[in-house]
């Protein structure tokens, strides 16, 4: 998982290039094994020909999803903008109370600890939901965001009652951009390209490459066999 949109091109431009020099080897090694009349090793190299054709599959998936980098971009959207618009949330919050009269000053500082609550609570659901590789599971966990969003508004409109509208403008503006970079984040995370990308490279290509590994390994045998049988 390269950190950059730039390092993921690169890293796929560089494995385009070597699987671009193994089809040429390939190429040019099934006519000379055919003229040799080596049916044998022609039949191996045929088979590892299938083998890395499965592997490509999987491989230009993989390079597919990672140069996308969703979910480390949600990584950046969740440590960056959300956690700074979080941050000026709580701090607008915080100016409301001095001033307010003794009982009301009770009041907000209740509700602006609840709507705070929320959102710092909802800053922690964005980590799991970015790494989570199962749609239930996000979706399990959108529901609770939800829910965290609804208790937030929730709070801000009990504000009102205390404070004038516009002491309420900054606050309100900070959580209108929480949640529209939120948005952004679960989207990114939905998509869950590096994620996917990361399971295929474990599961997926390691048993591709021993398979194609030990047809190689195999016909290097045989031809060695051959090369041995000749200089007889």
């Amino acid at each position: 998982m390269a950190e950059t949109d730039e390092a993921s091109i690169a890293f796929a431009h560089e494995a385009e290039q070597s699987s671009a020099v193994v089809d040429r080897d390939v190429a040019a090694l099934g006519p000379l094994l055919d003229s040799l009349g080596v049916t044998a090793e022609v039949e191996l190299l045929g088979q590892f020909g299938k083998q890395l054709s499965s592997y490509r599959k999987v491989d230009r998936a993989v390079l597919a999803l990672a140069v996308e980098n969703t979910n480390l971009k949600a990584q950046r959207l969740s440590f960056g903008s959300a956690r700074e618009a979080a941050d000026r949330f709580k701090a607008a919050l915080l100016d409301l109370a001095p001033s307010l009269s003794a009982t009301d000053r009770c009041r907000a500082q209740a509700l602006a600890a609840k709507a705070t609550l929320a959102v710092r609570e909802l800053q922690i659901l964005q980590g799991p939901h970015i790494a989570a590789a199962d749609d239930a599971a996000m979706t399990s966990m959108e529901k609770e965001m939800a829910t965290l969003e609804a208790q937030t508004t929730e709070a801000l409109t009990a504000l009102h009652g205390l404070v004038a509208p516009t002491a309420m403008t900054t606050a309100e503006t900070a959580f209108k951009q929480f949640e529209t970079i939120e948005g952004q984040i679960v989207g990114l995370s939905r998509r869950n390209t590096n994620v996917r990308s990361l399971e295929l490279s474990l599961k997926d290509k390691p048993p591709l490459t021993a398979a194609c590994d030990d047809s190689l390994l195999r016909l290097q045998t045989a031809l060695a066999q051959e090369g041995s049988k000749a200089t007889r």
